[in-house]
C-alpha cells in the first residue's frame, strides 16, 4: 500500500499541476478576451463620436444654407425673423448674418478649435460692431427661451457679463476689457 500511496501522490501531484496549468491558460485567455472587447467597446465609442461629428458639421452646413437663404430673400428671412418689425428690413438681416457668426464661433468652441478664453476674445471684437451689438440686444428673447443650464445659455451669460464690462469700461482700449474665462 505504501507504493500505492505514492503512486497516487505522483498523479495527484500531477493532476494538480494540469489542473492549476489549465486554470493559468484559461485565465489568460479571459484576460485576452476582456481586453478584446474592451478594444471593440472603444472603438464603437470612436465611431459613435465620429457619426457624432460628421452630424454637427452637416448641421452646421444645413444651418449655413438656410441662413445665407433667408439672407438672400426676404421672403424666405419672414419664416424665421422674429425681431421686432419695427427694425428695418436691411438691419433684421444683418442680425442673421450677425448670428450666423456667433453661431459659428459657438460651434468652433464645441469643437474644441477655439478655447473658452479665444472665444471670449473673437465675441469682445464682435461686440465692437454697432450692428452686432443691436443684434445682441434684440435677440435677448431668443436666449431667454434656452435651459439655463446648457452650454449655449452659459455662453449667452458670458457675453451678456462682457457687454456690461465694455458698457462700464473706462477706457477705449477694448481689447482688454473684461476677464477672459481660462480654458
Amino acid at each position: 500500500m505504501a507504493t500505492r500511496k505514492n503512486v497516487t501522490g505522483r498523479f495527484g501531484s500531477a493532476a494538480a499541476g494540469l489542473l492549476f496549468a489549465t486554470a493559468g491558460l484559461t485565465l489568460a485567455a479571459r484576460q485576452r478576451w476582456l481586453e478584446k472587447a474592451r478594444l471593440q467597446e472603444r472603438q464603437l465609442e470612436l465611431e459613435e463620436l465620429a457619426i457624432r461629428r460628421q452630424s454637427l458639421e452637416h448641421q452646421q452646413r444645413m444651418h449655413w444654407e438656410l441662413l445665407t437663404r433667408a439672407i438672400d430673400d426676404p421672403s424666405l428671412a419672414e419664416v424665421i425673423d422674429t425681431y421686432d418689425k419695427s427694425i428695418p428690413a436691411a438691419r433684421r438681416r444683418q442680425f442673421l448674418y450677425a448670428n450666423a457668426w456667433y453661431v459659428y464661433l459657438y460651434h468652433v468652441h464645441r469643437a474644441g478649435l477655439l478655447d473658452r478664453e479665444e472665444l471670449y476674445r473673437h465675441l469682445r471684437e464682435f461686440l465692437q460692431s454697432p450692428a452686432f451689438r443691436e443684434y445682441w440686444e434684440a435677440a435677448k428673447h431668443m436666449r431667454a427661451s434656452l435651459n439655463e443650464a446648457s452650454e449655449e445659455a452659459q455662453l449667452g451669460f458670458m457675453v451678456d457679463g462682457l457687454v456690461k464690462d465694455l458698457d462700464e469700461a473706462d477706457t477705449d482700449d477694448w481689447w482688454v476689457v473684461g476677464n477672459p474665462p481660462t480654458g
